[in-house]
């Protein structure tokens, strides 16, 4: 149940990066549901709350009827939900496929919100919430947070886990496995490393202004931090209904508008970029099947163009009528990892995945968001995200492989969607990338 709290209304000087410096600034353990830099609509979210077992949110029952819009804020991370992270190898290992470890990451991080400021962008106002809302709401107006760090004028390069050839190569080995009949699509990723130690607040400042998402975020608990600004729905679920949007097939942006229609026009046409959509929205129909009422499931998008700063995105929607007694566990049992970040058929496919890739992914790849006590749920996909450590941060990125897939377009994608993330904790790719 949720916790006691009051709501008191703030200030037009408490906008959300100023709150967010401030509650960061104090608190260790702090979250942003972000709906994006300049946001005109929809609600973001920042507070603190305390750890709990990753296990805690799992039990919740997805809602069967449409949240209640009676109350000031709606369901969200409200005092008493639960925010937090999931991470690859959670479900993979759960789904039977072989996994290694990444001892320095946990699989799982999850905090019980106690305070949170709620910003609803369509009306400009926001809320404080927590069992001391208006005093923590005179608390956020006089706080005046240091302004973060500046990047130095000169960039690190970072360490690539593989050099294009290597990457290329392992493109190779994805489609012999295709072609051999063991998979049909498969997500192959890359990992880059910045050995320093990065200011979390001021990175995902940067990150969040250069690559605006509707489903972007910050979460740290100990010396953690994601970094998160993912276009991605995995998962929703409210008022009986769930939804999920892969995005499979990316073109960077053009550098003139007749440039840019016209790599929008590519990707939509490109066969390969086609049949790897289509490929995840049949795998995604299947999860979905299995926590969902029969002949429910429906595609209600099919690879639809969605545009952000630095990518054009192949985006398809599916959606179901939840099964009676489901629970948040069954919708990640059935659902996680995401089809868009395996490939098909998805034991099988992380079976080839591990043994490519030879190292965890951790949280890249796995989902983040926030599961409310009366069954409301938001995740997003960690991707186009930043790791950050105490002494170290990492960005991955990747593509799904078909049998169409040629290597130097593939590499040529990986270095267009970590190029941005790498920047905003001054890096930059190693050469060839």
């Amino acid at each position: 149940m949720p916790l006691p709290s009051t709501i008191a209304e703030l200030g037009p000087e408490c906008s959300p990066e100023r709150v967010f410096c401030a509650v960061a600034a104090e608190h260790n353990e702090v979250f942003w549901i972000d709906a994006g830099y300049g946001a005109s609509s929809g609600w973001s979210w920042i507070g603190t709350g305390h750890v709990v077992p990753a296990t805690s949110p799992l039990a919740v029952l997805i809602a069967q009827q449409r949240p209640s819009t009676d109350s000031t804020l709606p369901p969200g991370p409200t005092p008493g939900s639960w925010v937090g992270w999931t991470a690859y190898e959670t479900g993979a290992s759960a789904a039977g496929a072989p996994t290694s470890r990444d001892e320095t990451v946990d699989l799982a991080s999850w905090l019980v919100v106690e305070r949170v400021v709620a910003f609803d962008h369509s009306r400009a106002q926001a809320w404080a919430a927590g069992p001391d809302a208006e005093a923590w709401s005179r608390e956020l107006a006089e706080a005046t947070p240091e302004p973060p760090s500046e990047l130095t004028p000169d960039f690190v390069t970072a360490r690539a886990r593989d050099t294009p050839a290597e990457y290329a190569a392992l493109i190779e080995q994805a489609r012999e496995a295709i072609r051999e009949g063991d998979a049909y699509q498969l997500c192959v990723t890359t990992r880059f490393t910045v050995e320093r130690e990065v200011d979390d607040v001021a990175a995902y400042l940067r990150h969040r202004r250069a690559s605006a998402s509707p489903h972007g975020g910050f979460f740290r608990t100990g010396d953690t931090a994601l970094l998160s600004a993912s276009p991605e729905l995995f998962l929703a679920a409210s008022g009986g209904v769930i939804r999920t949007r892969p995005i499979k097939g990316t073109r960077p942006r053009g550098d003139s508008l007749e440039r840019d229609r016209a790599l929008q026009t590519e990707l939509k046409n490109d066969p390969k970029e086609q049949a790897e959509n289509v490929m995840i929205v049949d795998l995604m129909r299947n999860d979905l099947s299995q926590v969902s009422r029969k002949n429910s499931v429906a595609v209600t998008q099919l690879r639809e163009i969605e545009s952000y700063p630095h990518v054009h995105q192949l985006v398809s929607t599916v959606e179901s009528e939840v099964a009676d007694g489901a629970t948040f566990g069954d919708l990640l049992h059935a659902t996680f990892p995401a089809g868009s970040m395996t490939g098909a058929p998805k034991l099988s496919a992380m079976t080839i995945l591990n043994r490519l890739e030879r190292m965890p992914r951790g949280i890249f790849s796995g989902c983040f968001g926030w599961v409310h006590p009366g069954g409301v749920v938001e995740l997003g996909m960690v991707i186009r995200s930043i790791v950050v450590t105490a002494h170290s941060a990492t960005v991955s990125a990747g593509g799904g492989i078909t049998w169409m897939s040629v290597a130097d377009a593939e590499v040529a994608e990986v270095g267009i969607k970590a190029r941005a993330p790498l920047a905003a904790i001054g890096a930059k790719l190693p050469t060839g990338w």
